[in-house]
């Protein structure tokens, strides 16, 4: 006489029950005197599931910076109260924010300002007028490796 042993299966509760994972909503801090760009950019960050903080001056957007700790700033560089390169400088010299990766966009497109912005700690420099929304939603999305 053989002895068979009955297999096991899960039971059906077990199998019904799903985990839902929660999403991290990233937060990005926009900092840009232009409206229209502004209001582009956020926008599109939002359609993308972005939480999206505005700053219109260096001043306001150094301020969010160390208020918030967004996970990514885009950084503008002709900035009232205060220029971009200064607020990468003063990020860069804060220990508590120093981590936080910024993205140049910019109009300025010398050689000589993509490598100070570089070399202040901007993980990227992107000139405007070179890439479009999508573009730039890319690599906000690879630096977040999302």
């Amino acid at each position: 006489m053989l002895n068979k042993k009955k297999k096991k299966y899960p039971s059906k509760k077990n199998t019904a029950s799903v985990v839902k994972k929660s999403k991290h909503i990233f937060t990005i801090l926009l900092v840009e005197d232009d409206d229209f760009l502004l209001n582009m950019y956020r926008v599109k960050l939002e359609l993308e599931d972005y939480k999206v903080l505005t700053a219109s001056n260096g001043e306001a957007g150094l301020a969010l910076i160390k208020d918030k700790k967004p996970d990514l700033v885009l950084l503008d560089i002709i900035l009232p109260k205060l220029n971009g390169f200064e607020v990468l400088k003063v990020t860069q010299q804060d220990k508590n924010i120093k981590n936080i990766p910024v993205i140049i966009l910019s109009n300025l497109g010398q050689k000589e300002d993509i490598k100070k912005g570089l070399k202040l700690g901007a993980r990227d420099y992107l000139i405007k007028a070179h890439f479009l929304p999508s573009e730039v939603i890319e690599k906000i999305k690879k630096i977040l490796k999302f």
